[in-house]
């Protein structure tokens, strides 16, 4: 073992301060940047606390400075020497900034090739992501990424002490799991020992939460992976953590209150934060009529109106065969920017597809003395102008942005509109409070592409007591008592209260069209553990990769995950996915069939 190593480090590098001057210290870390003045050699010394500025001289130690000379970016180095003051060239961007250390002893633990980019924030964006994936490894070296994966460990610090704290207990479930039909595609596993069968890795601990209930342990909680076959984005992976909580005995107001009081422990402890609870709380119905979205952005205004009432028998076609007509009201201050182009790209925005695809975006100015000044406003009655303006709390100056189509349409895009203008103008102040927010009451149902009704969450989600008789003759009509945790527009956990009775288990297969001997293939298990005294219960689980990008201000979720996947699901570090062998696939009674084009040779 070497010198230095054997007597261990004194601080990290972050730790010295002014009276820490003519103390001897031992440091460990990494050669951040390194600045030959002449005779003095001065390096930024880097570890994952911080830096610390370190100088070699021939006066301070020959032989010290000799080997200092050979020092390059990314080497692994031990120093030991005295703490001295800069004296006037105190580096006040740095905690350490006002003392140096002059280094009596260095040793390289090991030399680094030349990095294909610098390990810093300064030119983080300047290097492309693909580059940085595939050097994953020096990536991480970056502080901010020290800083936000520190952060993410304390953050499941805090929430295993709180749900212990709480009476929750943690219990680890199986990744592999049988699959069952519902919610996102699953990557399936071939057994070996099993020819032909699959396990399916989990892409929620749901059932066998659901299963620990029935077993009697009322109060469960696992910080937990989960993996789903999804297309991606920048919010989304294919393996990602939860914070996975069940509670026997429970009404949304306990989850409500347990949620509550994790967040708090986790804003007060890693922020220094003070959360307000109880969080406010819309329902879904309202959320979507106010905002366009079941996770609006609250901290600032911009909510959408509705003229569909006030447009009918305006004289203007379109809005009279519309659904729905409704808009937002942009205030004089921004609305003075948006010139004739801005308005066109606002319009093609509003067309395009991932936005929600409107047929188009109808706009009008108020002039001083309320008039409009519109491409339609001939148009329109004097009074409908009136009606409309009054509907939309439209004011002097200001910009009224109409979307007329189906419900849907509507919503989406002016969801999409809300949040571009947010960015755009800034709306959201640069001391806005963290903004939590409870949807709740979800419809239990959503109908797919092909027309037929499934589940807006999984089959086990209960429906309101009041909406029972609804199942089957009305789905559509039917509320879950399902909720969402909303955190700065952003869905942070979702979860509900589950159906434990197998006479209303029963009525939400029929309406999903799931037979009985369907439901037996797929969920018997589960259906059998509900024969024997279930208690009610429910549960949520919390996004913990994307509260550690929220809590950290990352700008995306792979800021948080240490070896994430690309957007195409790859991992650029270790080069995977890879194809099998022949001998593997044969060991799983597996072989490859070639896609379309392929000419390679295969059986």
């Amino acid at each position: 073992m070497s010198g230095l190593l054997s007597t261990g480090r004194t601080h990290d590098c972050a730790a010295l301060r002014g009276d820490h001057i003519e103390q001897r210290v031992t440091l460990f870390g990494w050669v951040h940047r390194r600045r030959d003045h002449g005779g003095r050699i001065f390096v930024d010394l880097r570890d994952r606390e911080g830096l610390t500025q370190i100088v070699f001289g021939p006066d301070i130690n020959a032989a010290a400075h000799k080997l200092g000379d050979t020092l390059r970016s990314e080497y692994c180095v031990g120093i030991s020497g005295k703490v001295i003051s800069r004296g006037d060239n105190v580096n006040a961007k740095m905690p350490t900034g006002a003392i140096e250390v002059e280094v009596e002893q260095l040793e390289i633990f090991s030399e680094s090739a030349t990095p294909p980019f610098a390990v810093s924030d300064d030119d983080r964006l300047e290097t492309g992501e693909n580059l940085r994936l595939q050097y994953r490894y020096l990536d991480l070296r970056r502080p901010s990424f020290q800083k936000n994966f520190v952060t993410r460990a304390r953050i499941g610090y805090i929430a295993r002490k709180t749900m212990s704290d709480l009476g929750f207990n943690e219990i680890e479930t199986p990744y592999m799991v049988k699959y069952t039909p519902g919610g996102a595609r699953n990557f399936l596993v071939p057994s070996r020992l099993h020819p032909g069968s699959f396990y399916a890795l989990a892409e929620s601990p749901q059932i066998y939460k659901q299963l620990l209930m029935c077993s009697g342990f009322e109060k469960y909680f696992q910080i937990t992976r989960c993996f789903r076959d999804e297309d991606l984005r920048f919010d989304r992976q294919p393996e990602f953590t939860q914070i996975d909580v069940e509670m026997s005995f429970a009404t949304p107001e306990h989850i409500f209150s347990t949620m509550e009081s994790l967040m708090s422990a986790l804003w007060k402890d890693v922020l220094s934060v003070e959360l307000t609870t109880p969080f406010p709380r819309l329902t879904w119905q309202e959320a979507m009529e106010r905002f366009g979205s079941d996770k609006p952005d609250l901290r600032f205004g911009l909510e959408l109106h509705d003229a569909t009432d006030a447009s009918r028998g305006c004289g203007f076609r379109v809005f009279e065969a519309a659904a729905v007509v409704k808009g937002l009201c942009l205030p004089a201050e921004h609305a003075k920017g948006l010139g004739r182009n801005q308005l066109d790209k606002l319009t093609d925005f509003a067309k395009k597809r991932e936005n929600g695809g409107a047929k188009g975006l109808a706009w009008v100015r108020v002039a001083e003395d309320g008039s409009w000044e519109a491409p339609f406003a001939k148009n329109v009655t004097a009074d409908a102008k009136a009606k409309i303006s009054e509907a939309m709390h439209a004011e002097p100056g200001s910009l009224m942005l109409f979307i007329a189509d189906e419900w849907d349409t509507v919503h989406k895009v002016l969801n999409s509109l809300r949040l571009h203008l947010r960015d755009r103008f800034s709306l959201v102040p640069d001391n806005a409070p963290w903004t939590f927010l409870w949807v709740t009451d979800f419809p239990l149902f959503e109908k797919n592409d092909k027309g037929t009704w499934v589940s807006s969450h999984h089959p086990f989600t209960s429906p309101r007591a009041e909406h029972v008789e609804y199942l089957l003759s009305d789905p559509g009509k039917v509320r879950a008592d399902a909720y969402d945790l909303v955190l700065n527009g952003n869905e942070i956990g979702g979860g509900s209260i589950r159906i434990h009775r197998p006479d209303v288990q029963s009525q939400v297969f029929e309406a999903l069209g799931l037979s009985e001997e369907d439901a037996q293939a797929k969920f018997g298990f589960l259906l059998e553990a509900f024969k024997y005294g279930p208690p009610p219960h429910g549960g949520i689980a919390l996004g913990l990769d994307r509260v550690a990008m929220l809590m950290t201000g990352a700008a995306s979720l792979r800021d948080v995950i240490a070896f994430p996947k690309t957007q195409r699901g790859q991992d650029l570090l270790t080069q995977c996915p890879t194809p099998a062998d022949e001998a593997q696939l044969a060991d799983l009674y597996l072989r490859h069939r070639p896609l379309p084009g392929d000419d390679s040779n295969t059986d």
